[in-house]
């Protein structure tokens, strides 16, 4: 006959073994949760570190659209003067409004602008600020150049000083084209009566 009622009464495992398997179990679920801690520390850090160098790649990126608006005879409409040791060279003086569009991700200020190329000179004022991904702004710029077709007729090269988000200025090339625009017509009806 077997009796159901009875516990299997084994002589207990000594207090030292069982003891030492708890404390061995708990430090090796504590090295798990302190790899794991470290892990997600070490893993935020590092896309944190990303993404702050992604911002300020995205802040110093410039990307600036120029348009020739309206534009009118500075006072003198025209002049002579010596330009590469020519004397006698007709200059005109043109103001014109210039639509700026920033194209990139991230404000920008234009702090001015200048021509590249020879017989031409430039002043501007206005400093706009505009806003990332179609912000429009306009600048005001003087130009003074010498009266030839191709002055007016081949893309203007213009260097922009851009302030970018991160406080520093950089200098931004775009080509302006002015044939067909005001700046043209305005510019060459000046240069006729020369």
């Amino acid at each position: 006959m077997i009796d159901l009622d009875e516990r299997n009464h084994q002589p207990a495992e000594t207090g030292t073994t069982a003891h030492d398997r708890l404390v061995t179990r708990r430090k090796m679920v504590l090295g798990f949760v302190a790899v794991f801690v470290v892990g997600v520390a070490l893993g935020g850090f590092a896309v944190q570190r990303r993404d702050s160098r992604d911002q300020r790649e995205r802040n110093a990126t410039v990307a600036l659209v120029a348009i020739p608006q309206s534009a009118s005879l500075g006072s003198p409409s025209f002049q002579t003067a010596t330009i590469g040791g020519r004397s006698g060279v007709s200059q005109v003086k043109l103001t014109g409004h210039l639509m700026l569009i920033n194209a990139g991700p991230a404000p920008i200020s234009v702090r001015g602008v200048a021509v590249e190329g020879p017989g031409m000179a430039s002043t501007s004022s206005g400093q706009p600020r505009l806003p990332p991904l179609g912000g429009t702004g306009q600048l005001v710029v003087e130009l003074l150049s010498e009266c030839s077709v191709a002055a007016f007729e081949e893309p203007l090269q213009l260097i922009f000083a851009v302030e970018t988000e991160d406080k520093k200025v950089r200098e931004v090339g775009y080509p302006v084209t002015l044939a067909g625009s005001d700046w043209q017509r305005v510019a060459m009806s000046s240069c006729e009566h020369a």
